[in-house]
């Protein structure tokens, strides 16, 4: 008989124990393991799963961030199609700075009980309307960019099949347009500095691709140039090329297994007058309303925006506020936490400057920044918004759990990850019928409130039918007041 086969099973288990101990000691990278071997490990493990820990033992419902655990539970229950009622009044501090309040009318609006109020309501605006194929998006609620890449193909396409459903668009986020984007919905095709899926060999946007895409996809309403988004305004960016696939070479344009960089810089322009001329080539080519998306900080270069737009007539459909509160993109903290303005002083900063020029009404506006719950939809739709992306609220109506691991590939939802094991969790076809949920409902509760103001679309909405708090002796202020500005009637369509 051999030595080993005489050692009991625990004898085994403290072998083992022994040389992860050994190892431990003779380390130096980490001081933990060091001074207190294998039982160092257990602080690894905590921190691992920390924000989930915390979110559901530790954090109460208001605490955490970006969504807090009441917020995350409505978009829950709404995708569930559970009960998402809440009793014995409201439980959050309705006298802390910034809190927004919702001015009812004293007679609400009488609406046909028999009126499915949870079907998409259609932008007030034309996008476009001077261009070749101008576009109404059939709901004020849209999906927000967010790419294959960064998303995995089970979550694009879980997206796009629910948008279908629904009936709202769908946005490519700047990876190009992939198979996942074909279900059925509209698209907004977004493209930024690295020009994926619309570049030639040396990676410069090439204006043939663009028009050979469109071509090959009816389902592309409108394009968007990405100037720079919340997470990271002005930082480009690195895809490794050991996350490059031959399906993301393909849709991105890029070859297999080279790191690709996405300057912080377009190369197709530099100044605004050659960024509006881009705009009206791509128009002219293509026949689509052509719009930018960007975060907010210096004014400047908008007020020769509109300045321009005003003289010459030319320039952006639209117009993407994105919030310096960051979004799905990864980015260094410094750039999360501290760069480009926060959607509400970022928007209004900038509408302020096109209003000034009496040019509101000929640009549709869309805000982008945690604006997927009913009150945030509605303050930013009063304060000039026409249109709402959602890109986080989507995602966590199709299972995320906000475990903030976007970054790394280890999503253990499967959403924000292309580990094939993690994905495979994810059923497109249930999560569809989940997001298609969630806009239902949300759209049910913004026309539910916009009635009980005693309007009929939520366009109508403006800046002295809600008042925010202004954190001075409980005393509040219209949003008119706190922000300067009162937003220009919109022109309803039919």
């Amino acid at each position: 008989m051999s030595i080993l086969s005489s050692i009991p099973w625990w004898g085994y288990i403290l072998l083992i124990i022994g040389v992860i101990a050994l190892r431990d000691i003779l380390q130096k990278k980490h001081t933990i393991k060091h001074n207190f071997p294998v039982i160092g490990h257990i602080r690894y493990i905590l921190e691992s799963f920390g924000p989930e820990l915390r979110q559901y033992i530790v954090a109460n419902n208001r605490e955490e961030l970006p969504f807090n655990r009441r917020q995350r539970s409505w978009m829950y229950a709404s995708s569930k199609k559970e009960n998402h009622y809440q009793g014995f009044g409201t439980d959050q501090n309705i006298h802390e700075t910034g809190y927004i309040f919702i001015k009812p009318a004293l007679m609400p609006k009488k609406v046909d009980h028999g009126i499915d109020l949870g079907k998409p309501c259609p932008s007030a605006k034309v996008i476009g309307a001077h261009r070749d194929k101008p576009y109404r998006p059939s709901s004020i609620i849209n999906i927000s960019a967010m790419s294959y890449g960064s998303l995995s193909a089970s979550a694009v396409e879980a997206l796009n099949l629910g948008a279908a459903n629904f009936g709202c668009y769908h946005n490519t986020g700047e990876g190009g347009i992939s198979p996942y984007h074909k279900k059925g919905a509209d698209v907004c095709f977004h493209f930024g500095t690295g020009y994926f899926g619309v570049r030639d060999h040396e990676g410069n946007f090439s204006i043939e691709k663009m028009v050979e895409t469109v071509r090959n996809n009816p389902s592309i309403k409108m394009i968007e140039v990405k100037l720079s988004q919340g997470a990271k305004p002005g930082k480009g960016g690195v895809l490794p090329g050991s996350k490059i696939t031959k399906e993301l070479a393909e849709i991105r344009g890029v070859k297999i297994g080279e790191d690709v960089i996405s300057p912080s810089y377009h190369s197709a322009f530099s100044t605004i007058p050659e960024m509006v001329d881009f705009i009206e080539t791509i128009a002219k080519h293509t026949g689509l309303p052509v719009g930018i998306k960007a975060a907010v900080g210096k004014m400047q270069l908008w007020e020769e925006l509109a300045d321009l737009m005003k003289s010459t007539g030319f320039g952006p459909d639209f117009i993407t506020i994105d919030g310096g509160e960051g979004g799905t993109g990864a980015a260094p903290p410094s750039f999360a936490d501290h760069v480009a303005l926060p959607w509400v002083y970022a928007f209004s900063s900038v509408y302020k400057v096109f209003q000034a020029r009496g040019l509101c009404n000929k640009i549709t506006f869309i805000g982008s920044g945690k604006l997927g719950l009913p009150d945030s939809a509605i303050m930013a739709m009063a304060m000039g918004a026409d249109l709402i992306n959602v890109a986080r609220e989507a995602m966590i109506s199709i299972g995320c759990i906000q475990a903030q691991s976007c970054h790394n590939n280890t999503c253990p939802t499967g959403i924000a990850t292309n580990n094939r094991w993690l994905e495979a969790g994810l059923d497109p076809k249930i999560k569809s019928v989940r997001f298609s949920n969630y806009m239902k409902n949300l759209t049910k509760e913004i026309m539910e409130i916009t009635h009980a103001c005693g309007y009929d679309h939520p366009c109508e909405f403006n800046m002295d039918d809600l008042d925010i708090s202004m954190g001075d002796n409980n005393h509040t202020a219209s949003l008119r007041l706190a922000y300067g500005y009162q937003k220009d009637e919109v022109e309803r369509l039919v």
